[in-house]
């Protein structure tokens, strides 16, 4: 049975301002010659010129970021210097797999709500496009040697220890520490747990590819997004590359599965792909915002993290985290009109949204007396969501915060819940109030 979360603590209210973006690329394009640190550059700087901010007023920039350059360790610091935040304004990274940028809003939440800072600044970068690659553990333990070496005798004898196979690279996996499994390997479990099928998730595939289409289409997510000059022509790409606005359900199902060969139902086209880019968002004290004349956009009212078995409930983030956060909030389902939540695949969220309408699930795994029931197609993600859209791990939160206040204004809606699974069998909810209201 799960813990209960404690109540709302009451303090000051955080308020999102603003948010921006790179356009979403698919991995090893355009975005090659740049480091996570540049990207995560050109989406501070494009909040910077959507917002008139004088970068002097941010007191504390948190980004986060998963697959971790050892050469810009402390990326967020980087990306601040980078942007021309001044040198005083402290900066930190974190990393909580694929919900990172959602600790990291959630971090400066925490620091202005305690009074320490006004103004700040979060969200998200990362680049597969140049991931660090290391040698294999033999081969760092004899160059760590031969430091010591003093003769050629001595460089015999430690480069004789090695092997062939020593010298291939330590090429880094997608697979979980703890059980050994791909997240995609991990999504056919959660599948069959659930009785997910082929279908459901070649239609929630097809849904996001051509929901994000209309959107950019209708110019909605044009307006989160900053432009970024590619070198060395300086070409300008300002829009993401993964909506499909043709895909289909008959498409789709003529894919073969991609982590279980014989028996599987996900396929490339319905899981979330590999994506650079970056996310940052705007956070101010209420009336900090106020006095500099910005116009929130919404409250971040409130948030939870939650985890469970790495291995049987590794992308069930939203089932387990979203529930705890509407009960301790006096919601219901119905008092939400604006859902984002990560897509990392088709089958998770078809997994999902079954869960959170089983009262089984919710009596045994979270203690509730029954489930909190459906969450309506027509308020899910209908912008598109990560299948489509795209997935830099650490910058996806910063996407969902920003595009779910940007409906929240456009609807005139009151509630709206950004929610994600993670690594490790973690996940995350966050509720925004419109502040317009």
């Amino acid at each position: 049975m799960a813990k209960k979360a404690p109540k709302v603590t009451k303090g000051r209210e955080a308020v999102l301002v603003a948010g921006s973006r790179t356009p979403f690329l698919k991995s090893n394009g355009a975005y090659r010659p740049f480091m996570a640190h540049d990207l995560g550059r050109f989406a501070v700087q494009g909040l910077f010129e959507r917002t008139g901010l004088d970068p002097a007023l941010i007191e504390l920039v948190v980004m986060g970021t998963v697959v971790q350059d050892p050469r810009t360790s402390n990326v967020a610091r980087e990306i601040a210097l980078g942007a021309q935040v001044p040198q005083r304004v402290p900066a930190f990274t974190t990393t909580l797999a694929c919900i990172s940028a959602n600790v990291a809003a959630t971090t400066c939440v925490e620091h202005i709500r305690a009074g320490q800072v006004d103004v700040a600044l979060c969200g998200g970068t990362e680049t597969f496009s140049d991931p660090p690659i290391r040698l294999s553990k033999n081969l760092r333990q004899a160059l760590v040697k031969l430091q010591k070496a003093k003769g050629p005798a001595d460089y015999l004898a430690i480069l004789g220890q090695l092997s062939p196979k020593d010298v291939i690279p330590d090429i880094p996996s997608a697979s979980e520490f703890s059980t050994g499994l791909t997240m995609g390997q991990g999504c056919e479990r959660l599948a069959r747990r659930w009785g997910v099928t082929r279908e459901e998730t070649d239609e929630f595939a097809a849904r996001s590819h051509v929901l994000a289409d209309r959107a950019w289409k209708e110019g909605l997510l044009a307006e989160e997004v900053a432009p970024v000059q590619l070198p060395p022509k300086f070409d300008t790409v300002d829009k993401d590359n993964g909506p499909r606005g043709d895909t289909t359900v008959e498409g789709l199902a003529k894919l073969k599965p991609a982590f279980d060969k014989k028996h599987g139902i996900i396929t490339a086209g319905s899981s979330s792909f590999l994506t650079d880019g970056a996310s940052a968002v705007l956070l101010m004290a209420e009336e900090r915002a106020s006095e500099l004349g910005y116009d929130a956009k919404a409250k971040i009212k409130d948030y939870t993290y939650g985890a469970g078995d790495p291995l049987e409930e590794l992308l069930m983030g939203p089932a387990f985290t979203i529930p705890v956060l509407l009960e301790r909030n006096g919601l219901s389902v119905d008092d939400v009109d604006v859902w984002e939540i990560h897509e990392a695949f088709a089958a998770q969220m078809v997994a999902n949204l079954r869960a959170l309408k089983d009262d089984t699930f919710a009596k045994e795994r979270l203690g509730m007396k029954k489930a909190i029931g459906e969450i309506p197609l027509e308020k899910l993600n209908v912008w598109g969501g990560s299948v489509s859209v795209g997935h830099p791990f650490g910058a996806t939160g910063g996407r969902l915060l920003t595009t779910a206040a940007h409906r929240l204004n456009l609807s005139g809606k009151k509630y709206a819940v950004v929610a994600g699974c993670a690594a490790g069998g973690q996940g995350s909810a966050i509720l925004l109030e419109n502040a317009q209201l």
